[in-house]
């Protein structure tokens, strides 16, 4: 076991200490504060070419991600190279209220805790001293620490060093990624000049128990992929007092997601482990302001998790709910109009709308085909006008590109229209498909062995991280057919919104997750456990450096 608490829990504090919310100039702080810090080490004072602060590319907010390596003497010949990656941003502040401004610093925060009314799980581990409190020290920042500990380490005992040890701590893991996908150009360049061959990627993402009364603790070999699904929904306006000479799309909205959030049949599977299924993170018209009229469309977007389905599978299964959730929703409104026909004592007359349902590039391609160039020149002008607007993200910006389109259809009864409208992380499987991963799983498998009898807990292997991570974008397992589906789906794409998925698929490395534990990250309670965090994580880490690249 590493005697790593003290310092792990040091460089924590002084991370945590600089609030670096996602999308505000604290990530350049914090990683301003990063840099300095390595900066200091008398190897990148030796080596300054060895540690960099790079700004992230194509983004519309100024922050940087911190990248160093160390080369290992042991056989200067050697060039495997081991990736630890952790991110330094973290969600906002404001759920801790009257404590807000004690958030960012331990230990005034943990006395002030003291002195509020707590849940009795959160009372026990503050009381007992072995649980560490704060914004970002579980959601990563303990993670990055241990990566910082590793990297300082070996930068003063290069020759415990076979191969090479390379860090990048990146921004923006929060929102949209920019920080890994712009490390990811850093990494392809490192490796062209420093003849880097990387064999592994060690994330350092929190981990938390998946079920009440839950005591593992989970290494995850991989991670679940995730997709933002969307609808734009149409409807037929009419005046409230004739309500049933339209069709409400909020009334089409609502029954959508009946069908879609929750839904068991959207979980996709994969060597034995189960993603949850979708739930929807946004449903709102589109209305401006408050008339009697209703609604002309409605907006809604799911999160949805995948292990084995590709973008287009998805957009097909869900093709499908959306269509079974519009005939529904038709059937119900029927219903209710002959119930309400009879209370009247008036003739019921069938409703005439017909579920439609539509993939975006569906739409987008009979409109080329209808209106030519003049639709594509219009479509093009809007969408520049429309990105100097700067009060909308990627995905309300894709909702007012369809929703422009929608005008141009000449047919414009009732309709949905799935498409994307975010970022797409593809999952990724270590399974031992080819040697790199064969090693790396020796490796971890190992480690784990040694540690696990200096830990009470059991530490527990699994094959998909969770929850949504940077370790999606450092490998790709999609084909081009499966890419052009989010491309050719995503409405702002090449505007708003743009990934290059040849980066990741050229970097391609396989990628584990061995990260602090703890709970209610992104809460106000969000705390870790000192001794997995502090203890466990480095030194397990550093046994499947050791294995991988120590000689």
């Amino acid at each position: 076991m590493l005697s790593c608490r003290e310092d792990v829990l040091r460089i924590t504090d002084e991370l945590v200490q600089v609030e670096s919310v996602v999308n505000t100039p604290g990530e350049i702080d914090v990683a301003r504060a990063l840099h300095q810090r390595l900066a200091a080490l008398p190897y990148f004072q030796k080596h300054p070419e060895s540690l960099l602060l790079s700004r992230t590319v194509d983004d519309e907010v100024e922050r940087y991600n911190v990248l160093a390596f160390v080369k290992g003497t042991k056989d200067p010949a050697n060039n495997r190279t081991v990736i630890l990656m952790g991110h330094i941003d973290t969600v906002g502040i404001e759920d801790y209220g009257h404590l807000k401004e004690k958030a960012c610093h331990p230990q005034e925060l943990m006395k002030a805790l003291q002195h509020e009314p707590l849940p009795p799980l959160v009372k026990e581990q503050l009381e007992s001293g072995e649980w560490h409190f704060g914004r970002g020290a579980l959601d990563m920042k303990s993670g990055v620490a241990s990566h910082v500990y590793l990297l300082s380490y070996y930068a003063e005992h290069p020759e415990e060093l076979a191969g090479n040890l390379v860090m990048l701590a990146e921004c923006d893991e929060e929102d949209s990624s920019h920080g890994v996908l712009s490390g990811l150009k850093d990494l392809k360049r490192w490796r062209e000049e420093h003849g880097f061959e990387y064999i592994a990627l060690i994330n350092s993402d929190f981990v938390a128990p998946l079920y009440e009364g839950d005591v593992n603790r989970y290494i995850y070999k991989g991670t679940i992929g995730k997709l933002l699904p969307s609808f734009y929904i149409t409807g037929a306006e009419t005046h409230v007092g004739s309500c049933f000479e339209g069709l409400d799309p909020n009334f089409l909205a609502a029954e959508l997601t009946r069908q879609i959030s929750y839904n068991p049949e959207l979980c996709d599977e994969a060597m034995g482990e189960i993603p949850v299924p979708p739930v929807s993170l946004k449903q709102t018209d589109l209305k401006p302001s408050y008339t009697v009229q209703t609604a002309l469309s409605a907006y809604v977007y799911y999160n949805f998790f995948t292990v084995s389905w590709s973008p287009k599978e998805v957009l097909e299964k869900l093709k499908v709910q959306a269509e079974i959730a519009f005939a529904n929703a038709l059937q119900s409104l029927n219903d209710r109009y002959r119930a309400y026909r009879e209370r009247c004592g008036e003739v019921y007359l069938p409703l005439p709308w017909k579920p439609r349902v539509m993939i975006y590039e569906e739409m987008n391609r009979q409109l080329r085909e209808e209106h030519g160039a003049r639709f594509e020149e219009h479509m093009k002008a809007f969408k520049e006008k429309l990105l100097s607007d700067k009060s909308l993200d990627t995905r309300m910006f894709a909702a007012r590109v369809v929703e422009e389109e929608w005008t141009w259809m000449k047919d414009k009864s009732p309709a949905m229209i799935l498409f994307y409208s975010s970022l797409y992380s593809p999952a990724i499987e270590i399974s031992g498909k080819d040697e790199r991963e064969v090693q790396l799983l020796e490796a971890l498998e190992e480690a784990v062995a040694t540690v696990q009898p200096s830990y009470e807990h059991p530490i527990v292997t699994k094959n998909f991280f969770p929850y949504i991570c940077d370790m999606s974008m450092v490998a790709l397992r999609d084909d081009e057919e499966a890419i052009r589906a989010v491309s050719d789906n995503n409405p702002g794409w090449g505007t708003k919104h743009y990934v290059n998925y040849q980066d990741i698929r050229e970097l391609n490395v396989p990628a584990i997750n061995i990260g602090p534990y703890g709970y209610d990250a992104h809460k106000k309670y969000e705390r870790m456990e000192i001794k997995f965090s502090a203890e466990i994580v480095p030194t397990v880490t550093n046994h499947v450096i050791q294995r991988l690249i120590g000689g």
